[in-house]
């Protein structure tokens, strides 16, 4: 599947910005079953510097600084993507085996794949996450079939309610208040997996704004999207899930990030001086070229 994928960020500030420093996390990544085939950022007002660079977890990173005076500040993403990403049938092991395998480091990049069972800034570790999670997680089960139950039982207990929470709302507060957005439903799956010692890292990027015929309609299109990778061993390797759809992951989603918790993966951040209260919109589309 071929996508013309759109992203515009914009703000209006109250009063005049001496200089902007930004770090932009919002080009598609070149990983497996995934490829670009054009991609540009424009940027207004233009940077006086303008670098890129790959951050640890391998994300394209852009740093911009505007240092003269502006009132507004927009970043627009246009890229051409091709999708074919294939997912595994294999049940895969029980899993606590993969939960076992964290305690060795007898497999390639052990060190790279541990380092998500760890907690993070907004995936802390959280006794009730850890208790919801472990309902689909009985003795000797398989991995793939337990993470499949754990999408599922988000998406049906969890109401998608935007504007109720923020970047800061902790997992505790996602699992207590049972309400929230795409990025509250992965922090909270993957504080869950934690929980059981399960190694699971938060992806950022775009889901396809148009479903296929005769499926429901998506939630999180309009913005960037969230949803959990999640290792499921040398077999199987990352398996990616996405909550808020109850969908495993594969052709109608766009990888831009990959990270600990959305921390790691903020489409734009920085500092500003200046500016007062500024008004912020965001819009994104991701069309598809062709259905098979």
């Amino acid at each position: 599947m071929r996508y013309a994928v759109s992203h515009r960020t914009h703000y209006a500030y109250g009063s005049p910005v001496d200089v902007g420093l930004h770090m932009l996390r919002l080009t598609p990544l070149d990983v497996a079953g995934q490829r670009i085939e054009r991609q540009q950022l424009s940027i207004d007002p233009r940077p006086d510097q303008f670098v890129a660079f790959i951050d640890h977890f391998g994300n394209a990173v852009h740093y911009a600084s505007v240092e003269t005076i502006h009132e507004q500040f927009s970043v627009t993403l246009d890229a051409v993507v091709e999708v074919a990403r294939s997912v595994p049938e294999d049940e895969g092991s029980a899993w606590e085996e993969v939960r076992d395998a964290m305690h060795s480091d007898g497999f390639p990049d052990a060190a790279a794949i541990a380092e998500f069972v760890f907690p993070s800034p907004l995936a802390a570790l959280d006794d009730g996450a850890t208790r919801y999670a472990a309902v689909s997680f009985p003795e000797k089960r398989p991995l793939r079939a337990a993470l499949a139950d754990l999408t599922r039982r988000i998406h049906r207990d969890f109401a998608y309610t935007p504007n109720v929470t923020t970047v800061s709302t902790s997992v505790a507060e996602i699992a207590a208040s049972r309400c929230g957005v795409c990025q509250d439903f992965s922090h909270l799956m993957i504080a869950g997996l934690r929980g059981l010692g399960l190694p699971a890292r938060y992806v950022s990027g775009y889901i396809v704004t148009e479903p296929p015929e005769g499926s429901a309609a998506r939630q999180g299109g309009d913005a960037s999207h969230a949803w959990v990778s999640v290792w499921c061993g040398e077999a199987l390797g990352w398996i990616e899930f996405d909550p808020t759809n109850d969908l495993v992951v594969r052709d109608e989603h766009v990888v831009v990030a990959y990270g600990r918790d959305f921390s790691d993966v903020a489409p734009l951040r920085g500092v500003i001086l200046g500016g007062g209260s500024h008004l912020l919109t965001v819009g994104v589309t991701v069309t598809a070229f062709d259905r098979d």
